[in-house]
């Protein structure tokens, strides 16, 4: 089959083109360095799928305009698919896949980076000793034994991190609002309301899909109702969280630490190169005036295991539909949001 692939690193290619030539029937693959969007849709002539990534844009008009070119199967190199328009897609008969779950160590284990970061200030620490300063002012911690972990969302990302951070000896909380008790009680923690689990974690730690329910999750009010000098870590889905409300609660002191692998307006910023360019988002730009906020450019899910079996999935998905005109692992309802 012919698939177009769109917002390609060499990475990308290079994981692709292994999964691919495994399969037993390879498919002709084609790969543009370009985001999916209006205009680059028309890339897309010629292709019955097309592969996307996070920050494609699979709005109404560009799957009209993916449909009048022959296109059939969205192939979605992620789990979650808040950016397609499923009603749309419904309408115009395009198939929708996706990679349910390719590695929560990966994101797990870059969660847990961040928190130790952020409270022993390695990247600073690090900065500094480069340029001969060894001094330890402004580089005081604290011990993870003992605190009150946060986690929103008990998925396998989820509950990977609950794993390692009771092995620091942390007591672990939890909020889901379909709970898995038995899961949760397997890795040492327990759940406990929304109201409780903001007033009483020293770390908030977020792994929930982005829906209608969950955008804005953390605003004014749930920050206000945070222990004072709490560290929130968004691994995540950008828009879980008002950026302004961010940007409020570190000036005000409510946020003692702030660790952001997503971003809500992350779209045509994150996996690109934007050093010789000045950064035309105002608010994120406000974000990194702060000593305390650590941001990653999306980059939890990137270790060798996750890009390969994100690939392997994806070139599962489309011989799958290639030989029977179902993936196997399809998007049908927005119910089905992985957490």
């Amino acid at each position: 089959m012919k698939v177009a692939v769109f917002s390609t690193h060499p990475f990308d290619r290079h994981f692709f083109d292994i999964a691919n030539q495994a399969a037993g029937r390879p498919h002709d693959l084609t790969f543009f360095e370009a985001r999916l969007d209006m205009q680059s849709a028309a890339l897309a002539a010629g292709y019955r799928a097309i592969c996307a990534f996070v920050n494609d844009r699979l709005d109404r008009p560009v799957l009209e305009a993916l449909s009048e070119k022959g296109v059939r199967l969205l192939a979605l190199r992620s789990a979650g698919f808040n950016h397609v328009d499923l009603k749309a897609t419904q309408e115009l008969g395009l198939t929708v896949a996706r990679v349910p779950a390719y590695s929560p160590d990966a994101i797990a284990e870059h969660t847990v980076a961040m928190m130790l970061t952020l409270n022993r200030k390695t990247h600073k620490a690090y900065a500094r000793v480069r340029e001969g300063n060894f001094a330890l002012d402004g580089l005081l911690g604290f011990d993870l034994r003992g605190r009150t972990v946060g986690i929103v969302g008990t998925g396998k990302i989820g509950l990977n991190v609950a794993r390692i951070m009771r092995g620091f000896d942390c007591e672990v909380i939890a909020y889901d609002p379909y709970p898995d008790g038995a899961a949760l009680a397997a890795v040492g923690g327990a759940y406990v309301g929304w109201n409780t689990l903001l007033a009483r974690s020293d770390i908030i730690s977020l792994h929930c899909p982005l829906t209608p329910q969950t955008r804005h999750m953390i605003d004014a009010a749930a920050i206000a109702a945070m222990k004072k000098d709490v560290m929130l870590i968004n691994t995540s889905r950008g828009a879980v969280v008002d950026t302004r409300a961010l940007v409020a609660g570190l000036k005000n002191g409510r946020i003692g630490y702030l660790g952001l692998d997503v971003y809500e307006e992350e779209e045509g910023l994150f996996f690109n190169d934007r050093s010789d360019q000045p950064i035309q988002d105002d608010l994120f730009a406000r974000l990194l005036t702060f000593p305390n906020v650590l941001v990653t450019g999306h980059q939890a899910f990137f270790t060798k295991e996750a890009l390969s079996a994100i690939a392997d999935t994806t070139i599962a998905n489309i011989s799958a539909f290639e030989s029977t005109g179902k993936p196997l692992h399809p998007v049908e309802e927005p119910s089905a949001a992985p957490s």
